[in-house]
């Protein structure tokens, strides 16, 4: 993590503090509307993350045409822009302002409460994918609080102040670093975790499995924790539906592990098979991807684990 003068550091907080202060104020549709707004002027703004997901788009669909790549892109941009909208908002937040946005798939929550039923911990696996955030708050808003994976934002005051819009109803955040004995504990009694597992890992931390098509650097974290703790492995997203308005949140069936006898092929086996899963929705919800980080970054060297033959999930 960089170390910023302390004058940059509380720059940085009032200007965040003023922007989402500001959204907060507005009526939710107008913040949102905010947001969208925003998200279309950072995409022709911000021309590096703009490259760097024409360049990823270009990987994943190589077949499909300039203008619709530019398309989905856009519809990225715009997706981020309304969690940013919707986040804001979270701040006073209930159930019942919750239930007006978010809707829980039938079948998934049926296979959430069978999976709660095992008395196992469970793993919460998702990606940046339509509304996250929402997904993880309205887990405690609705009664089902959980633990969660986060990478820590560089400024302490503006991390501080996310922590606590993603805390306040019960929910609990878990920096990475040196993170493994906690959650395993979590898991060990039954808790649940969840973990974003769509981003860039380095080697030494990840396994390099396909994701459309070419290999990338994928955390290792998900089965190197379900497979001691024999945790159930839950795919969990929150794609927004515009002909219902709603965040539709998806899950399961859960991911059964793979067991060879090997214990370091179990985890590439299984972490290729969760990958697998989450290109799945990302094919389905291509607009609502966070195309903008940097996924086939780390290059596969001599050593580095991985798979490329693995059993359908």
């Amino acid at each position: 993590m960089r170390a910023h003068s302390p004058l940059r550091e509380f720059a940085e907080y009032v200007l965040v503090r003023s922007l989402t202060g500001t959204i907060f104020a507005l009526p939710h549709s107008s913040a949102v509307l905010v947001g969208r707004l925003l998200g279309g002027l950072a995409f022709f703004g911000l021309s590096r993350l703009r490259q760097i997901g024409e360049r990823n788009l270009s990987i994943a669909f190589p077949d499909m045409s300039l203008s619709a790549r530019r398309r989905l892109l856009r519809g990225c941009f715009d997706s981020l822009g309304r969690q940013l909208g919707e986040f804001c908002h979270l701040r006073k937040a209930t159930a019942d302002s919750l239930s007006r946005i978010v809707e829980y798939d039938p079948q998934s929550r049926i296979r959430f409460e069978e999976a709660k039923a095992k008395g196992r911990g469970i793993l919460f696996v998702t990606a940046h994918l339509g509304g996250w955030e929402i997904l993880a708050f309205s887990q405690s808003a609705f009664g089902n609080s959980l633990s969660f994976l986060v990478r820590p934002i560089e400024n302490p005051r503006i991390e501080r102040y996310v922590d606590a819009t993603r805390t306040r109803l019960g929910n609990t955040t878990i920096r990475k670093k040196h993170a493994g004995l906690t959650c395993m504990r979590i898991l060990k009694n039954g808790g649940t975790l969840g973990i974003l597992a769509d981003l860039n890992a380095l080697p030494q931390e990840g396994v390099f499995v396909p994701f459309f098509g070419r290999l990338a650097c994928t955390t290792l974290a998900v089965t190197a924790l379900a497979i001691p703790t024999g945790a159930v492995i839950f795919p969990v997203f929150a794609p927004w539906n515009p002909a219902r308005r709603r965040y539709v949140v998806r899950g399961g069936p859960e991911v059964e592990i793979v067991q060879t006898g090997d214990p370091e092929q179990d985890i590439c086996i299984n972490t290729a098979r969760v990958t697998s899963v989450i290109e799945r929705y990302v094919r389905a919800y291509p607009d609502q991807w966070m195309w903008i980080h940097e996924r086939w970054h780390a290059l596969l060297r001599p050593g580095d684990r991985v798979c490329t033959d693995f059993p359908p999930v």
